[in-house]
């Protein structure tokens, strides 16, 4: 039997997704410890300069993964979930060559470019977990996928740091590797989950990035959803957009130690969604868990707009611990009001909106943390990033708490 005509109940199904995500986190994880440092010595800037030019980084990597998670998703509905991410993969590989050979910052652009055109996997591997689980189980599942997040931004980050001895290059030939391997390991081994009657033909009208904002609109409270998780996304992102930057300019780490930071909180969020999402959800349900997720994660933030030393900031990463449930909750909430054959439009409608907040990231707590770092500045205050994410979070409250629940439409 071949493996696109495996049931998807093997258990290499849910293995395969969960490595993949993991991969994804890692090699996006892999060039936060080296990347200021990378970009100061590829440009030859100074740490004001290099945040600039991070920031615009961010914003070709999230403007591409824009254009390319609805397109993959829609894919994933007509062609099947396997395929998809099996593209999704190759691409990745490639990413990471060009990473690899980057002799310039228009390069490492470039390569992050890639990175989201392809990282777009998330949302059908997301569609593949909604294919094998049922819709009570999806709140556990997706907090199992978090969990690879998690365990990938353990890897990543302390593989790349660990491997900057050995040049700025190693961790990407590194994850070169793991992208083959993986690849492998699901053209081989990785079943179809989309039964072939749910399949749909590919629709322009839906793969445009705001294609999948009209199906939102079938059930009330879904677009409220959608924008709630649009500030949620942005609020987040403060960690992987400024953390490298700031830990630079408030606190002084090496690159070695903004690795082995990055590794702690993935240990954090993995350790966090295996023992702590299910249970919370479970007597919370979802919406208080996310409701939680935030204002735990608002109070870390002003935490760490004002933090001044090391130890504090290991302490506070019980915010980042209690933070964890806000994204699978809110999916589960997103997933709960789409039916079987919606499952690829709606995980590309999250990552959508997932792709809109990386692009306003940048310019919303990059380019001022890039500001208050300069000679020009009137105040050095690395923390406004994180003082601005507080406040997103806020309004993502505010929001959350006036969504109509599903049971009353």
């Amino acid at each position: 039997m071949s493996p696109a005509a495996a049931d998807a109940r093997n258990p290499h199904a849910l293995r395969f997704v969960m490595i993949t995500i993991l991969l994804d986190a890692m090699g996006f994880g892999l060039i936060m410890p080296v990347l200021p440092r990378l970009l100061m010595r590829v440009g030859s800037l100074p740490l004001d300069a290099a945040i600039n030019a991070g920031a615009w980084m961010s914003l070709a990597m999230a403007a591409a993964s824009f254009i390319a998670a609805p397109v993959l998703g829609n894919l994933s509905d007509a062609l099947g979930r396997r395929k998809v991410l099996l593209i999704a993969l190759a691409g990745l590989a490639a990413n990471y060559l060009v990473l690899a050979l980057a002799g310039s910052v228009a390069m490492i652009i470039f390569g992050r470019v890639l990175t989201g055109l392809f990282g777009g996997s998330y949302g059908p591997a997301q569609a593949a977990v909604a294919d094998i689980t049922s819709p009570d189980d999806r709140a556990k599942t997706f907090g199992m996928v978090s969990a690879a997040f998690g365990i990938g931004f353990i890897a990543g980050p302390a593989l790349g740091g660990l491997l900057s001895g050995w040049g700025d290059t190693a961790p990407f030939y590194a994850a070169l590797a793991l992208a083959l391997a993986n690849f492998l390991y699901g053209l081989w081994l990785f079943p179809e989950t989309l039964k072939p009657e749910l399949r749909r033909p590919f629709s322009l009208a839906r793969a445009n990035p705001f294609g999948a904002w009209k199906t939102a609109a079938a059930s009330q409270g879904m677009r409220r959803i959608a924008l709630v998780l649009l500030l949620w996304q942005v609020a987040s992102l403060v960690y992987p957009l400024t953390w490298s930057f700031w830990a630079i300019a408030q606190l002084g780490w090496s690159d070695q130690m903004i690795g082995l930071s990055f590794a702690l909180v993935g240990i954090t969020i993995a350790l966090s969604q295996v023992f702590l999402t299910g249970r919370a959800v479970k007597r919370l349900g979802e919406r208080n868990a996310a409701q939680l997720g935030m204002i735990g994660a608002a109070a870390g933030f002003i935490g760490y707009a004002l933090c001044g030393s090391t130890l504090v900031a290991g302490l506070l990463m019980v915010a980042i611990a209690i933070q964890s449930l806000v994204q699978p909750s809110l999916m589960a909430m997103l997933s709960r009001r789409a039916d079987a054959a919606q499952q690829g439009e709606i995980q590309g409608l999250a990552a959508m909106i997932m792709g809109l907040g990386s692009i306003i990231g940048p310019v919303l707590l990059v380019k001022p943390m890039a500001w208050f770092t300069s000679p020009a500045a009137p105040i050095h205050f690395p923390g406004i990033a994180f003082a601005i994410a507080a406040l997103v979070t806020i309004a993502a409250i505010a929001l959350l708490r006036t969504t109509p629940r599903r049971e009353t439409v």
